[in-house]
């Protein structure tokens, strides 16, 4: 490869470790779809099955019952695979659900949330399980739907299958690497999150962003439409011209507050002809300096640019590392007459640059870390112990804000020996902010960059001690932050945001409500930050 540096480093390798210990956020040679149905269904395919009826209060739950009505698998403690199949991707938490549905089909998911409401057993919605809180899991039942990547009721591994005027069909199951290898073989690209495991459906219902995300838009951006069971067991096709308040709350909304998705329509780009990745580094002397002039240079770059900001702290006393790395749309001078401005702004010389040509297939492998690995391998989670919290900058920072945080991302080390942590800024703007606030449920549309705070343990079992102090850390690292910042990121989610609903969701918080009331009024799908009904 060529550039204009004498070497390439995979800029979201470090990024991934910074964020979990490897990441922070199936192959096939067709691509396959998923059945809709009707606008709306109650019943499903494969009646001969049988479900329980709606009624509560139905008594103790039988299992066994809902195992044998269902085409795919329930899990129950002790069973072979239970124990893997509970596991979440955040490390630190150890779920142990009373069953676990990994559902083949609409019907499955349909008849699993019958019984939940017969036998009044909690539900969890899962697909990914990168939920940062763990909401993907609860002490009941466990909807899963990772199955349902492909034609439904079927167990392939093809993801998604191009539809007419440019929409691609995807299973909620899909994880975004199947997605992207899926659609690069027809020249296609749908923008969304670095993180090959996540799955498509948490992705996508809070947001989804991305290294396209300001060239193309967020995730939920692409949505064209929408096929979830709510609580009352109905399929439901959501679009412009179909339930459009869900098809509202669906895009920005969060998971697992209005039903259990089975499956998305997505708008998709041609893949760029020209691919530029980018990486520069300066020591950490240069942190204040690189940092301000990256806020304030990242408004004015052009929408095909997308780049983050990195502080990491690596656990080394009086050590660190800064870092700008980012993707641009189009050909290596352009990008770095881009990146001339920011350069000349930090006035410290870099100790790494690189800038040069990548094809799209390798540039998303090297931002999810996987360069040199087989799809099928970078598919496979790792999972890590981690802590973090987010939120939204508008714009720079004064001096004293910039040295506070500096100064505050310096105290890891001793603060927590062995750990790794600190801030990645992600860019917004460009088509992310052409959109209004209150055209989709995603409300962060005036935000320069989204600033994600984060800890990495050394080890998957750290002491209650030890967590406590790193949360203590992290709660110091926004607080710092919080007289220039608002707002937190609903696909970070946070357990420990006390103002939750407001931070998330902001002015769509009451439309939410709405939708809530009239799809989930008994709020089934409930966890401890759930949109509740009005």
């Amino acid at each position: 490869m060529m550039g204009d540096a004498d070497g390439h480093r995979s800029p979201e390798m470090d990024r991934r470790s910074f964020l979990r210990g490897a990441a922070m956020f199936g192959s096939g040679a067709a691509i396959g779809a998923v059945a809709t149905g009707c606008a709306s269904s109650s019943g499903g395919s494969g009646a001969d099955h049988g479900s329980p009826t709606e009624q509560k209060d139905g008594g103790p739950p039988d299992w066994q019952a809902l195992a044998g009505s269902l085409s795919g698998a329930l899990l129950r403690p002790g069973d072979t695979g239970y124990q893997t199949a509970a596991q979440l991707y955040n490390a630190l938490i150890t779920p142990g659900p009373a069953a676990i549905a990994q559902c083949n089909s609409t019907s499955d998911v349909q008849r699993c949330l019958a019984f939940a409401r017969h036998h009044d057993v909690d539900v969890a919605v899962r697909a990914g399980g990168h939920s940062y809180g763990g909401y993907s899991s609860g002490p009941g039942l466990v909807v899963d739907v990772a199955r349902m990547n492909g034609t439904e009721g079927s167990t392939a591994t093809n993801q998604a299958s191009v539809a007419d005027g440019g929409v691609v069909r995807v299973g909620a199951g899909a994880k975004l690497i199947d997605v992207y290898s899926a659609l690069a073989t027809q020249g296609l690209l749908l923008p969304g999150g670095s993180c090959p495991t996540v799955g498509i459906a948490g992705l996508a219902l809070g947001g989804g962003i991305g290294v396209f995300a300001r060239a193309f838009g967020l995730t939920c951006d692409q949505t064209a439409a929408v096929d979830i069971v709510t609580a009352d067991a109905v399929q439901r096709r959501c679009s412009a011209g179909q339930a459009e308040d869900l098809y509202w709350a669906c895009r920005g909304g969060g998971g697992g507050n209005f039903g259990v998705v089975t499956s998305f329509d997505f708008r998709v780009h041609p893949i760029p002809a020209a691919i530029t990745l980018f990486t520069l580094e300066w020591p950490w002397e240069a942190a204040a300096a690189a940092f301000d002039a990256w806020v304030r240079w990242i408004p004015s770059t052009p929408d095909q640019l997308w780049a983050n900001c990195q502080l990491y702290s690596s656990g080394n006393t009086g050590g660190g590392l800064v870092k700008v790395t980012g993707v641009f749309v189009g050909a290596v001078a352009e990008c770095a007459a881009t990146l001339a401005p920011l350069t000349s702004a930090v006035g410290t010389a870099t100790t790494y640059r690189f800038v040069g040509p990548e094809e799209y297939m390798n540039a998303t492998m090297i931002e999810a870390g996987c360069e040199g690995k087989p799809v099928a391998q970078c598919a496979t989670p790792v999972r890590s112990p981690f802590r973090t919290k987010s939120s939204y900058l508008n714009g720079p920072l004064p001096a004293q804000g910039v040295s506070a945080i500096v100064s505050a991302l310096s105290t890891l080390p001793s603060t927590v020996p062995g750990a790794g942590g600190g801030v990645v800024f992600d860019a917004y703007g460009g088509k992310i902010n052409e959109v209004g606030a209150s055209e989709t449920a995603f409300v962060h549309r005036n935000a320069v960059a989204c600033a994600q705070y984060s800890i990495t343990f050394p080890t998957p079992t750290p002491s209650e001690s030890t967590k406590a102090t790193a949360t203590a850390w992290l709660d110091n690292l926004h607080r710092v932050f919080a007289p220039v910042t608002q707002g937190s990121y609903q696909n970070y989610i946070d357990p420990t945001l006390s103002d939750w609903p407001q931070a998330y969701y902001g002015t769509n918080l009451w439309r939410l409500r709405q939708v809530k009331q009239k799809y989930d009024p008994d709020d089934v799908f409930h966890f401890a930050q759930s949109i509740p009904p009005a």
